[in-house]
């Protein structure tokens, strides 16, 4: 059974500021000045990585009991390689992310073997990985003048 989210994201009246909301929860985002924003909060790709990093955390913790695996602390560092000037219509590259790496840090007893092995777990049951690694369909619906 699919399970439908919704988001909105609007613009605000300062630079390129934006809100975005789901089920009542707020994020703001913008652009650093170099990139014509205010640099009042991370940009969209920034939010990408840590939707990322997020999502691996959220499914260490939940299913860390069910693969018989113990930690006591873990964080994931996150970083992308992207060239503005695609984005910035100065050249041809890609717009978006060329690379994303990722390395995940447990404080844990457990073995090597069976931190990478839950790792890899990790890796295969995270949404957002999976959206990232085998892409999504975006379909653009009504454009609304009001």
């Amino acid at each position: 059974m699919l399970t439908t989210f919704k988001a909105t994201a609007k613009k605000l009246p300062e630079g390129l500021q934006v809100e975005t909301e789901s089920r009542g929860f707020k994020i703001y985002m913008d652009e650093p000045e170099d990139l014509g924003g205010t640099n009042a909060a991370m940009n969209p790709v920034e939010a990408l990585l840590c939707a990322l990093g997020a999502c691996q955390t959220i499914v260490a913790s939940a299913f860390a009991e069910a693969n018989d695996f113990s930690f006591e602390e873990f964080h994931v560092e996150l970083e992308g390689d992207l060239d503005p000037d695609g984005f910035l219509g100065l050249s041809d590259v890609r717009k978006g992310f060329q690379e994303i790496r990722f390395s995940m840090h447990f404080k844990t007893n457990e073995s090597q073997e069976k931190a990478e092995q839950f790792a890899d777990f990790i890796e295969k049951t995270c949404p957002v990985g999976d959206c990232l690694t085998n892409g999504v369909k975006l379909v653009k619906g009504a454009v609304v003048r009001y």
